[in-house]
């Protein structure tokens, strides 16, 4: 009788179809959540900045509720709880719905705070410039926060391949759902779900030391053009001198 720890006693490389597969659909989860909640969460977060009350009142109450609730709630609402009122749902797409509103909900706070981060006074000096609202944004508050809110969205993109393995309580073929098969045809769940670590691992740990790059580039500058660089400095001229009464 084999002992029940030593090297690899499952036979792996027949599993590799498996856990390819595993692979995939945890990328893909990951890659089209992640932007659908990118998008979502930028449209909350514009609209907790709006004028309009009622949609930010509709944002505050979102970013609350599914800030306060655990995102495996979110999944057995989304699967289980739908159908019960004749909205039913393929695994791929509760799973992607259930990651975009948890992850739109703290991206928006991200997106939110990033964007507060950018002093007043560029924003009325851009306006005393002639800009419109929308190029106030893509010009001069955008580039800006984007710093900010980079190493918390990279934080969440690595939270969020992370908690596809919650898709297992729903059968959706990922990586962790794969695990689970291996285990319970092998027996061997110290070695597997021990094998299963190192691969979200090593998905991970690239995308961490990517984000930290990145932040090092933007930190530097290097993600504005020079044109884009120029037109900032005089906002922030301006603003100075509006400040100072010099304007």
């Amino acid at each position: 009788m084999s002992a029940v720890w030593g090297p690899f006693h499952v036979d792996w490389p027949h599993y590799l179809p498996d856990i390819a597969t595993g692979i995939r659909w945890t990328l893909e989860f990951t890659a089209i959540s992640f932007f659908l909640a990118t998008i979502w969460g930028l449209f909350i977060a514009l609209s907790r900045t709006s004028r309009f009350s009622p949609l930010r009142w509709f944002a505050y109450g979102y970013t609350e509720l599914f800030k306060n609730i655990p995102i495996i709630t979110e999944i057995f609402i989304v699967y289980y709880g739908l159908g019960q009122v004749g909205i039913t749902l393929g695994t791929f797409s509760a799973g992607v719905i259930s990651l975009v509103l948890f992850y739109g909900a703290y991206l928006a706070e991200i997106f939110r705070g990033a964007l507060q981060s950018v002093p007043g006074p560029q924003k009325e000096a851009s306006a005393a410039l002639g800009f419109s609202s929308f190029q106030i944004i893509r010009h001069v508050v955008l580039p800006q926060a984007v710093r900010v809110a980079l190493p918390g969205t990279a934080t969440m993109l690595v939270d969020l391949l992370k908690s596809t393995s919650l898709l297992i309580t729903i059968a959706a073929a990922e990586l962790m759902n794969q695990a689970q098969t291996i285990a319970s045809e092998t027996f061997r769940p110290m070695e597997v779900y021990i094998v299963i670590g190192g691969i979200y691992f090593l998905m991970c740990f690239p995308l961490s030391r990517l984000s930290l790059l990145i932040e090092h580039k933007l930190a530097e500058g290097v993600a504005l053009s020079p044109n884009r660089r120029r037109l900032l400095r005089s906002i922030q001229a301006r603003s100075a001198a509006k400040r100072t009464g010099t304007a």
